[in-house]
């Protein structure tokens, strides 16, 4: 299987190593603005690394991972799909996703796959309420936290959700309300730990409520400091990190099963860029050999088995625990 990268940093250039590492993957075809970041990321995969020009169509690969910046994965994703090419992106931007989302009809007529936000939220966390639903007989509402950032992008966005407008999915409607309020105490596995969590500009919902169709409420909620949510609606004072320390992320799946009302809860700590980048490669597999669950456009928890995908991960050093 010949694969692309579209996009090297932090989550780029993980996603990029973990294929690297696959068996099955006889090509990675690194792409990025920065020449001489192809270079310097090709000479630490080996032999299995080649680099493209940015303008390449990547019409012989059997599927693109895109973790480039900004809006640019939506227009590459729309050829991409228009070129018969399965297609994995890593965006968190909900105008993004909602454009993704549209090109639904277009990626089924075509016979591809387009998964949408295969990172540690989401991503991971739409296959995490996937496992936590089979447990449960009908699932009645959905709750995601997330807490850390991977690379500076995923900073700079974190920034702006916090001073966005948060989409939750309550009753068979859209509900907005302003990011940064809704103030939650959720608690993270260790040794995170408990953080105040609020509402935030993220796409969640978007890629949940189609996914669990007739669930009554979805929400999801930053992380954020007090300080984080004074300075959101100023520019960033500080250049970001290259790349931040732990992060987490929790599901709360709530519904009923055979014993009556239940709960599930279902979490995972690592480095954000770190699981985002195995997140990534373990999808692209997927999507790249056929083993998704349908064609079209979708979050994992429409396209992936949970407990195989887990279970790669898992041996990738990316492991979810179930709160007891």
């Amino acid at each position: 299987m010949q694969v692309a990268v579209v996009g090297l940093g932090a989550v780029g250039t993980r996603a990029a190593r973990q294929l690297a590492s696959t068996p099955e993957v006889s090509k990675v075809f690194l792409v990025d603005l920065s020449q001489n970041r192809v270079a310097e990321v090709a000479d630490s995969l080996g032999s299995k690394a080649a680099a493209r020009a940015v303008e390449d169509p990547l019409e012989d690969v059997a599927v693109a991972v895109l973790a480039s910046h900004g809006s640019a994965q939506v227009e590459r994703a729309r050829r991409l799909v228009a070129a018969g090419v399965n297609t994995v992106t890593t965006t968190d931007s909900v105008a993004d996703v909602r454009d993704l989302l549209d090109l639904d009809p277009e990626a089924q007529a075509r016979g591809v796959n387009l998964a949408i936000g295969a990172t540690f939220s989401p991503g991971l966390t739409c296959v995490l309420a996937r496992l936590a639903a089979d447990q449960l007989e009908t699932v009645d509402e959905i709750h995601v936290a997330r807490t850390g950032t991977a690379g500076p992008a995923c900073a700079r966005q974190h920034h702006r959700a916090l001073a966005g407008t948060a989409i939750d999915w309550r009753d068979g409607g859209w509900q907005r309300r302003p990011a940064g309020s809704g103030r939650e105490l959720n608690w993270f596995p260790d040794p995170i730990g408990a953080a105040d969590c609020y509402r935030a500009e993220l796409p969640d919902a978007l890629l949940l409520v189609p996914a669990f169709r007739g669930v009554g409420r979805v929400t999801s909620r930053l992380a954020a400091t007090r300080r984080d949510r004074l300075s959101s609606r100023l520019p960033m004072l500080r250049r970001p990190h290259p790349e931040a320390g732990l992060g987490a992320v929790r599901v709360e799946v709530q519904g009923r099963g055979s014993d009556g009302l239940r709960v599930e809860v279902l979490g995972a700590m690592d480095r954000p860029g770190v699981a985002s980048g195995a997140v990534a490669a373990v999808a692209a597999v997927a999507v790249g050999s056929g083993g998704a669950l349908r064609s079209g456009s979708a979050g994992l928890a429409e396209l992936v088995e949970p407990k195989p995908f887990l279970a790669e991960l898992a041996r990738r050093g990316v492991k979810a625990a179930r709160f007891g």
